[in-house]
């Protein structure tokens, strides 16, 4: 269904917003969209909005499986005030996922169970929140794919991945408990053409909304446990967002495309599209679910 703005999709408090879980996807142009919406719709997502411009072209056969709202993607804080707007009208309780065009989410065996069977045992484990990381993805030659995006050429980089403690500026800047920040991939080994604000590479992309939650601009949120890569006892579920969106930037951004001829190194690997491989790689944790 289509609706002509954020708020008269929140008015008519769908099932997306009473039951979940919902996919949110922000479409910033129509770069492997179609695979986009299949991709989450084939992982179990009963609702999946789309925020896009109303002049964005989505196909007759997906255009009756989602919403689609007429949105500006590109205005200040477009992802956030448009996340937060959705938790606000969201019955509590219900789970939301978000990710931009061309990014797909992966989860531990993927392949066999679906999200809500990950977001069934994630509420066993009394967790309200899903760690993510951005796992950044490229085509293998830029001269073919001069926009660095290849579904079937897609190669990631299988190290270079570490992580810090992040501070806490509320406590003389000591890390904060079970939180850190990760870098990695491309915004690693290109850090030159990204702000710093912008290099890490962790994400809460799953979430169960409740009243006064709030999305904040570095993807972290205002409860500081949703922020938390594990609970006090135990290893917990985390996930992976393959990503095209910072390779598709760095081409299409004049500061940096004509200074990068590829993106591969000797660390890069083809991308199998598969669970296991993001596990093998310390991409993704299963935690206590086998």
């Amino acid at each position: 269904m289509n609706y002509p703005s954020l708020e008269d999709y929140l008015s008519k408090r769908g099932p997306g917003l009473t039951k979940g879980p919902l996919a949110i996807v922000f479409a910033e142009d129509g770069v492997e969209l179609d695979s986009t919406l299949r991709h989450h719709l084939y992982a179990g997502f009963p609702s999946v909005l789309v925020l896009a411009d109303k002049d964005l072209p989505i196909p007759a056969d997906l255009a009756e499986k989602i919403d689609r709202v007429a949105y500006d993607v590109f205005a200040d804080n477009a992802l956030v005030s448009a996340v937060n707007k959705v938790i606000s009208a969201a019955a509590p309780g219900v789970w939301i996922y978000y990710c931009f065009n061309a990014e797909y989410l992966f989860h531990p065996f993927c392949e066999t169970r679906s999200v809500r069977d990950l977001l069934t045992f994630q509420l066993e484990e009394r967790r309200d929140a899903i760690l993510s990381y951005v796992v950044d993805l490229y085509a293998d030659d830029l001269t073919t794919h001069s926009n660095a995006v290849s579904l079937e050429t897609a190669h990631l980089d299988k190290s270079g991945y570490y992580a810090l403690g992040r501070p806490d500026p509320s406590n003389h800047n000591y890390p904060k408990e079970r939180q850190l920040d990760f870098f990695g991939g491309l915004r690693w080994r290109l850090e030159e053409h990204v702000p710093p604000n912008r290099r890490k590479i962790d994400r809460i992309a799953l979430f169960r909304a409740k009243a006064g939650l709030e999305l904040r601009p570095d993807f972290t949120f205002s409860d500081e446990e949703y922020n938390t890569y594990a609970c006090p006892w135990h290893h917990n579920i985390t996930t992976a967002v393959a990503s095209f969106r910072t390779a598709k930037a760095l081409r299409s951004n004049a500061g940096s495309k004509f200074g990068i001829s590829t993106f591969l190194w000797h660390n890069s690997v083809p991308f199998q599209w598969h669970s296991q491989q993001l596990m093998d790689l310390g991409l993704m944790e299963p935690g206590q679910w086998f």
